[in-house]
């Protein structure tokens, strides 16, 4: 693996919660870049800084930014504190967290003893920005109920990438962050999928738990090469805990991928070819305006459920928050977010019965 790297120095700060935008002259340019306190410390103006200028010197869909890999003279965050499990293992940017499972950890002994989800319903999508109009929708319908995220490292490490996280979590929406595998900056850490689950469930005392990688999704074009395939096994992981999995369907009529129009090749994959069990599958009625709606769903093993998501719809087109998917807007893929919304009512069902 290679990496392209440059020094700068630090012009400008915007600091927000876990995370830094910086203005860092490069040699005779001004860029953007990004800094995770917990991975370099704090940036200062007027420090220097190595950067990572891959993703941008390769034109990904990363917005422009710069990382920081260092600030000269600063003690990495990451490296300190407490905890013995590492992150980001055997790379030069690993540092230790407080896992919700070691015996360091408050939690230890519920999570030695925990071993049921007890119900717990979990849903599990496949991309980032499932997660703002899912739980602005669940609020809505179900205010005071406790919504857990658990975020896997299936894209973004850092939670403190996710804008939409941190605007969700202001404003009381999510009421814990677990960030599991090598994702890291939860309000809990966890090993694996299972011990986030439980942390969910026992620790942050939820009432409902979304999995979602964070922003960004690697594919291929192939069948099995894309980071998406992990919503099948965290809700396989679901069903082994005894919760209730309700998986979340990644629509599109405004793709330009055909694999991707209607239900994605990927989420007929996971729940035809990954998933071990019957889990819930909720759709929104409007689906059926699809030609190829038949054909899609053709032997699927799961528990369809047809909501009428339209109302739902014009809510979100006069939310205060933004959202959108690939670049798309409410009004550019509207199937895709109606999909969400069929998932969000049929959530607050199942929290409406507990």
């Amino acid at each position: 693996m290679e990496c392209s790297t440059r020094w700068g120095v630090v012009q400008q700060v915007s600091s927000f919660p876990n995370r830094q935008e910086l203005l860092v002259q490069v040699g005779t340019e001004t860029a953007k870049a990004l800094a995770f306190p917990k991975l370099t410390g704090e940036c200062r103006q007027g420090d220097r800084v190595l950067l990572n200028t891959t993703a941008l010197q390769l034109e990904l869909g990363t917005g422009g930014w710069h990382y920081v890999l260092a600030v000269e003279g600063r003690e990495r965050s990451l490296s300190s504190g407490p905890g013995h499990i590492i992150k980001l293992r055997y790379t030069p940017l690993q540092g230790r967290v407080l896992a919700v499972e070691e015996e360091a950890s408050p939690h230890h002994q519920v999570l030695a003893q925990a071993d049921s989800l007890e119900g717990l319903p979990v849903a599990v999508g496949s991309l980032h920005s499932m997660l703002a109009p899912l739980v602005w929708l669940v609020a809505q319908h179900c205010p005071g109920r406790r919504l857990v995220y658990l975020m896997s490292d299936g894209a973004a490490l850092p939670l403190g990438f996710s804008t939409a996280c941190a605007l969700l979590k202001e404003r009381g929406l999510l009421a814990a962050t677990i960030t599991f595998g090598h994702a890291f900056g939860g309000d809990l850490e966890a090993v694996n999928i299972y011990s986030a689950l439980l942390a969910a469930k026992h620790v942050a005392k939820g009432d409902l738990a979304v999995v979602l990688m964070g922003p960004g999704v690697v594919g291929t074009g192939t069948t099995w090469g894309t980071t998406a395939v992990e919503q099948g096994i965290f809700l396989n992981a679901a069903l082994q805990l005894g919760g209730t999995p309700v998986a979340l369907a990644r629509l599109s009529q405004s793709d330009p991928r055909p694999r991707h129009l209607g239900l994605s090749h990927h989420t007929q994959t996971v729940l035809k070819r990954v998933v071990q069990g019957p889990v819930f599958f909720p759709l929104p009625v409007c689906f059926q305006e699809f030609d190829q709606w038949e054909k899609q769903l053709r032997d699927l093993p799961h528990t369809i459920c047809w909501e009428d998501t339209e109302e739902d719809f014009q809510r979100l087109l006069t939310a205060d928050l933004h959202f959108s998917t690939m670049g798309r807007g409410l009004r550019d893929d509207p199937l895709f977010f109606h999909g969400v919304a069929a998932a969000a009512l049929f959530l607050c069902r199942l929290l409406g019965k507990e």
